[in-house]
């Protein structure tokens, strides 16, 4: 049921991607679909995270649950009704807008589930290995419905995957560890009077860009060499590689700092996503897809549980949503990127750019070990 629910993560945008070219012709209005159902997400986000906190889950799981869904249908009839390309973006952003909060409430409840430190990094680092088997699942799949149908039929797998997330995560257990105190005083910033939560937001929001343009230059890199599945094998590749170093991270008992542990992470990454950009052979960018995908789950693990340490109970979910925003804009921004660079260059331009991205996030990580360890005062 886990899976299940977390699948459209693995689906909806490659297979955007991949349907809103085919309408259009274009990599660049294909990755600005995408990029406009990102960053409607990650506008939207933390406003549902506040009203979760306030409210509880079911009436935004009921909301998001069926408009979401509803436009991605609309998108998926976009030829027959004789959508235009600004109003492809629109629907993209609509859809985006409702994105059922599946993964933020998941994180809220591993929470509010366990309170021993090593049981929760366990919990989280499984809880990233299960959104990379949607990432190697989903891609896989749209890769083996490319090859025996078209971008449409990928498309209609991916609403059909959203159209069951919420009430497959409704009939599971989730709900059930569910806490949340609405009259607890809140500041209007939220969890933003947290200097060491911003400094984690934005670390992620560069790595995320890294991710985002690596998303666009394995389709572009598969188009070069007129091989379209190649594509979801390689993002599956990659998130396979992501998947084991997850395991491996939440078995491990590390003495270090987390803030050092991020840097560390995120620094391994840098090299081997750049390095892409210099191969030729699809076999061999297959191996360090995998290597680069070693550190990508064990870096948001960490992530997850520096939010998770530094929010307080008045802002368990809304915390989990900005950084759910960071993510998204993270990596609408890097598609968005990415498709306008492919229409200019080679993949391998696009390949040293995620590189570059890394190498940023990098830079950033080395300023939460000085951000302040006091949150803000809040008035009142």
């Amino acid at each position: 049921m886990a899976v299940l629910a977390r699948m459209p993560i693995g689906t909806v945008t490659l297979a955007m991607l991949l349907h809103v070219r085919t309408l259009t012709g274009s990599f660049a209005a294909a990755g600005a679909a995408v990029g406009s159902y990102l960053a409607a997400t990650a506008i939207t986000a933390p406003l549902v995270g506040r009203f979760i906190d306030r409210h509880g889950p079911r009436i935004a799981l009921l909301v998001t649950g069926i408009a979401s869904p509803a436009a991605l249908l609309v998108l998926w009839l976009a030829k027959p009704l004789g959508l235009a390309t600004p109003t492809l973006w629109a629907v993209a952003a609509f859809a985006g807008a409702f994105s059922p909060p599946i993964s933020v409430l998941t994180r809220t409840m591993w929470r509010y589930r366990f309170s021993d430190e090593a049981a929760r990094r366990m919990a989280f680092a499984l809880d990233g290995v299960l959104i990379e088997f949607t990432f190697t699942a989903g891609p896989a799949l749209i890769a083996l419905l490319l090859a025996i149908g078209s971008p449409t039929v990928a498309f209609g797998a991916a609403f059909v995957f959203m159209t069951l997330s919420v009430p497959t995560f409704v009939a599971s257990p989730a709900l059930r560890y569910w806490r949340h105190d609405p009259h607890a005083e809140r500041h209007l910033l939220g969890p933003l009077t947290d200097r060491r939560l911003i400094a984690v937001y934005a670390t992620t929001f560069l790595l995320t860009v890294a991710f985002g343009l690596l998303e666009v230059a394995y389709p572009g890199f598969a188009a070069k060499v007129q091989r379209p599945p190649l594509a979801g094998i390689l993002i599956a590749v990659n998130s396979i590689g992501s998947a084991l170093g997850g395991l491996v991270y939440g078995a491990l008992h590390l003495a270090a700092p987390r803030e050092r542990q991020l840097r560390i992470a995120i620094a391994l990454l840098v090299l081997p996503l750049a390095l892409q950009g210099a191969i030729a052979s699809a076999g061999i960018l297959a191996i360090v897809a995998f290597i680069a995908g070693l550190c990508i789950a064990p870096t948001f693990t960490i992530v997850t549980l520096l939010i998770s340490s530094y929010a307080p109970a008045r802002y368990a979910t809304e915390a989990f949503t900005w950084s759910a925003t960071c993510i998204v804009s993270g990596i609408g921004a890097g598609n968005a990127l990415g498709g306008l660079l492919l229409e200019r260059y080679d993949p391998a331009i696009v390949f040293g750019a995620s590189g570059a991205a890394a190498l940023l996030a990098t830079g950033c990580a080395f300023t939460l070990s000085r951000a302040p360890r006091h949150v803000l005062q809040e008035p009142g």
